[in-house]
């Protein structure tokens, strides 16, 4: 007597019959598409053991269900994207979805090359200077006006000049007397320290830092001989082509300020009136 060899879910005898094995049990095929078969994505068939089953992220359909959701066409052996879980060829994501460039206003195509700037796109050939038209790529650029400038293109077309050096200023710019300078270029003409961010003076047209301005133009101190500069506020005696500091204006003898008060001279020296009693 034959062994029997049956379905392992219904029992029923398999021979004769077309069966399949799953872990080497064996199941008839109404059972196998029973408990194993998956259900298609789009027309909720049961996907048969005699048809291709296409899965993508755990989803099923039949080869003739698996459509993009948009043009109909067959994805079977086509790239594709999702979008919210719907499937769609390449094109039509592109069409939908994908950037358009600013210059062609054409698709930038998934996986090709995409330059961005202020939430605007381009083709890296497309992205290009409006001066020269050479592409920019990666290098530094100036937007104007809407339009992409490379630096040199920028610098040719649009930078000020520095009324120094006569070269393109592109940071660290001073303006002064109208005309402008790059910082390094604005010295002070006697010490040539930068005076961007200092205090300053001028006289006949040239920028004197203020030690050298003192140093060059100021009237002396009668009695310190240091420079009396009378710039920012700051006080000084004056009396008969002689100044003195505030601080310098005393008595020569008792020292007391004479700020303020009536004073005698003695030659080159000032008095009190105390202190000039006995001239």
């Amino acid at each position: 007597m034959a062994e029997r060899y049956d379905c392992t879910e219904c029992e029923e005898s398999l021979y004769g019959q077309k069966y399949i094995l799953k872990e080497e049990s064996p199941f008839c095929i109404k059972c196998y598409e029973k408990l194993f078969s998956s259900t298609c994505e789009v027309c909720q068939k049961l996907i048969s053991c005699t048809s291709k089953d296409l899965s993508y992220k755990e989803r099923h359909w039949h080869s003739e269900c698996f459509l993009c959701i948009k043009c109909s066409r067959s994805l079977v052996d086509r790239p594709f994207a999702t979008k919210d879980d719907m499937l769609m060829c390449t094109d039509c994501y592109s069409n939908e979805y994908s950037a358009k460039c600013h210059a062609c206003l054409k698709t930038i195509m998934p996986g090709s090359k995409k330059m961005e700037h202020k939430s605007s796109s381009w083709h890296e050939n497309c992205f290009t200077c409006n001066r020269c038209q050479q592409p920019i790529g990666t290098r530094s650029f100036v937007q104007k006006d809407a339009n992409n400038y490379c630096l040199p293109c920028y610098e040719k077309q649009f930078a000020l000049k520095c009324i120094h050096c006569k070269k393109p200023i592109t940071t660290g710019g001073v303006n002064y007397r109208e005309q402008p300078w790059h910082k390094e270029c604005f010295v002070c003409i006697g010490c040539k320290q930068q005076l961007a961010g200092q205090r300053f003076t001028s006289r006949d047209d040239f920028a004197y830092c203020l030690d050298c301005f003192c140093n060059l133009f100021a009237k002396k101190c009668a009695y310190c001989t240091t420079p009396i500069s009378g710039l920012g506020g700051s006080k000084y005696i004056s009396f008969e082509q002689r100044q003195w500091h505030n601080d310098c204006f005393n008595c020569k003898r008792c020292c007391v300020s004479l700020v303020g008060r009536g004073f005698l001279t003695c030659k080159d020296d000032i008095l009190c009136p105390d202190c000039g009693k006995d001239i």
